[in-house]
């Protein structure tokens, strides 16, 4: 839990981290102690290996383990940094791989080393485990191996959502990737999509080409969500899988309104063009599209932070993450003109019910 205001009106709220990133102590640990041949001593590029490294560093300080592991693959200094030093109650953890590869087997040869990395050091610790939530990854370009890696740990009682790239060579709402949605929603996963680190094979991260700096590339790659989600609606996917909620990880969520004002508006009169899909765009929200905020999300700390967090349901939609161990990993800062629902729901309600967590202090925040 964490104390939210000053003097008497301060309350305190628990916390639901929905973005805890976790990683290979090294190369060395993936290759040798979760990886088999043919892959093991296949060529794929490191964690670091991207083309937007953060000026400064990617990570925070004080995230490596005390033999100098890679930031955030130390359970016990991830446990002590998000439940003691931060107020953590529950930490959901999504598995950073090494984006799209040529080879669609070592792709997902790499996303099950991780997920039972994942699973065997970080859900199932003795101390720690029952505080930690999984997203397990999958490779979309390789269904097959992908259905299998849901049907392994569709049932763990830890594991809560499925993880794929935000990078992508096609759309989320083609109809070769409908499989994949039908498992997700059959098994009760949503599907959180994630800047992928180390830079495989994917596109540029505009449609216009690659840029020249961290900034901009920090300043839209994001966005590249609503390409996803404008085409998972007008294919009518989600009308398709009732089931089926979809976690855009990465933030930007806050751009979600004048788009989707947008989708409306030229979508009204043409209707008649997407049969399978024959509500307003807009209506397919609700119940089906979540977002994590990032640290540099909306307006700020405004007065008018509560009523732009409403416009489009958002304040339905939006989960606090911290993005740890990044360079810019957030505290919780509540907007002071969130009403008391709209921060219970940033801090914890909205996480709570997606993935079926238990908080077992829902009386706390008056």
């Amino acid at each position: 839990m964490i104390r939210i205001g000053d003097g008497s009106d301060a309350v305190e709220t628990p916390v639901i981290d929905a973005s805890v990133h976790i990683f290979f102590g090294s190369n060395k640990d993936l290759r040798q102690n979760f990886m088999n041949e043919p892959f093991r001593s296949r060529g794929f590029p490191d964690y670091e290996m991207d083309w937007y490294g953060a000026p400064g560093g990617e990570y925070a300080k004080g995230t490596k383990g005390p033999d100098g592991q890679y930031p955030g693959s130390d359970v016990d200094v991830v446990a002590k940094h998000l439940f003691t030093d931060r107020g953590v109650d529950i930490a959901v953890l999504h598995p950073m791989t090494r984006g799209v590869m040529p080879d669609r087997h070592l792709g997902t040869a790499i996303a099950a080393a991780h997920n039972e990395m994942m699973v065997t050091r970080w859900l199932e610790h003795d101390e720690y485990g029952e505080r930690f939530r999984g997203t397990i990854r999958v490779n979309p370009d390789d269904i097959v191996g992908a259905l299998r890696e849901i049907e392994k740990y569709r049932n763990h009682p830890r594991v809560v959502q499925i993880g794929i790239p935000l990078q992508s060579r096609e759309l989320y709402g083609k109809p070769q990737f409908w499989p994949l949605w039908e498992a997700a929603a059959d098994a009760g996963l949503p599907v959180a999509t994630h800047i992928e680190v180390g830079a495989g094979i994917g596109f540029a991260p505009t449609p216009s080409g690659r840029t020249r700096t961290y900034e901009q590339y920090q300043g839209f790659m994001s966005l590249n969500y609503l390409y996803h989600l404008m085409n998972l609606i007008a294919e009518g996917v989600f009308e398709k899988y009732d089931g089926l909620k979809f976690v855009f990880a990465d933030g930007a969520g806050d751009s979600l309104t004048p788009f989707m004002w947008r989708m409306d508006c030229f979508g009204r009169p043409h209707l008649e063009q997407t049969p399978w899909a024959p509500k307003m765009p807009s209506e397919y929200l609700p119940g089906h599209v979540h977002f994590v905020q990032g640290p540099f999300d909306g307006p700020g700390d405004v007065e008018y932070a509560g009523e732009w967090l409403g416009f489009t349901g958002k304040d339905d939609m939006t989960m606090f993450g911290s993005s740890y161990p990044h360079w810019n990993l957030t505290e919780v800062k509540v907007p002071s003109a969130y009403s008391t629902e709209q921060r219970e729901k940033y801090c914890w309600r909205n996480a709570a019910q997606l993935y079926g967590i238990d908080v077992p202090i829902p009386t706390v925040a008056q």
